[in-house]
């Protein structure tokens, strides 16, 4: 099924109200565009313009962003979150250095085998970069399919995510496919918003199924709730008579993977326990105030507890995951946003 009024429509509309000037599309090679997909990815793009801007501003091409420490990458992304999205985009850079002689791959198999690039961020790269007829189901692309289809079901589901997909690759046009893409995104991150879009100024509204049944917000079905649990952490903040804070490297896997948090536990008298284990001497303690942070499945709760102690050295040096930094040079690292607030409120 194909429909040339879905697409000149769109491309019509494209012409006159389109985004052109993003930072991402005044550069469209494949790594431009690889890039500011993955940052988009679950954010908005006046989220991630400063982001994007810093980053290519360190690492303009692969091979920079593959010598990279990934720690300098994790820095980097400090605060845009869903930090995997950073530890793949390095691991993919170093196999693009190894497999691909540092050229990104044109193909889209190639393209998908990558950590962290799915079918859709692969058909975009193939798109924008190298104007190949490929769709794309980000977000806004599946709300504007949903509603101009009036598509029941959650789009996570398997069978209405396989619907989609058969829809958006029937209504790609031969020629402008680049613009066509961008259109579809453009228009549902500016006109098919997710509450009160703005059916008025929609080229496709005549033809929307939601719209002429005004049931534009029933569309897409929403994932299916659940309760969100809460669970409570308590840190413990060591800063040192020289002034350095104790810094622990979070595991690759996990909340905040591989980035840099202080010692936490579950319960407060565990404190104590953590104070010994990590033979610290202590001089003084305040309790923070509390911090609350959401993330998509779980809320955290957070007791930071300042200590004053003594710099110990050798039980420290023994444990990788663990040292002792300046604030300084702390606030360089691939940190938490709830982390870098607190180094930066003791600074």
């Amino acid at each position: 099924m194909t429909s040339p009024l879905f697409s000149d429509q769109l491309l019509a509309w494209f012409d006159l109200h389109g985004r052109k000037h993003l930072p991402w599309q005044q550069q469209p090679s494949s790594y431009h565009v690889w890039l500011s997909e993955i940052m988009l990815q679950q954010t908005q793009v006046s989220t991630v313009i400063p982001y994007y801007q810093r980053f290519t501003a360190k690492f303009n091409d692969i091979k920079s962003l593959a010598t990279a420490p990934v720690d300098e990458v994790l820095a980097l992304w400090t605060g845009l979150g869903y930090y995997a999205r950073a530890r793949n985009l390095h691991k993919a850079a170093v196999m693009i250095c190894n497999d691909f002689n540092g050229h990104m791959p044109t193909n889209i198999d190639d393209l998908i085998a990558l950590p962290g690039i799915g079918r859709s961020t692969a058909g975009a790269i193939m798109t924008l970069a190298h104007q190949q007829k490929f769709a794309i189901l980000d977000g806004n692309v599946k709300r504007v399919l949903a509603r101009y289809f009036a598509i029941d079901g959650w789009p996570g589901k398997k069978s209405v995510e396989n619907t989609l997909w058969q829809l958006a690759e029937s209504l790609l046009p031969e020629q402008r496919i680049a613009n066509y893409i961008q259109a579809q995104m453009d228009l549902g991150a500016t006109v098919c918003t997710r509450s009160k879009p703005l059916c008025h100024q929609c080229p496709l509204s005549k033809q929307c199924q939601a719209f002429q049944q005004a049931k534009q917000t029933s569309y897409p079905t929403p994932k299916p709730k659940k309760e969100i649990p809460t669970r409570q952490v308590h840190w413990l903040i060591a800063q040192s008579n020289n002034d350095k804070i104790l810094l622990h490297q979070r595991p690759a896997h996990g909340i905040w993977g591989g980035l840099w948090s202080f010692p936490e536990c579950e319960a407060k008298h565990e404190l104590c326990n953590i104070t010994a284990d990590l033979q610290l001497e202590q001089l003084n303690s305040i309790s923070l105030d509390e911090i609350k942070h959401t993330f998509s499945h779980f809320k955290l709760v957070i007791s930071p507890h300042l200590i004053q102690c003594k710099q110990q050295t050798s039980y420290i040096a023994e444990n990788k995951n663990l040292s002792w930094y300046k604030i300084s040079d702390a606030l360089k690292l691939g940190l938490p946003a709830p982390v870098k607030k607190v180094i930066q409120s003791i600074q």
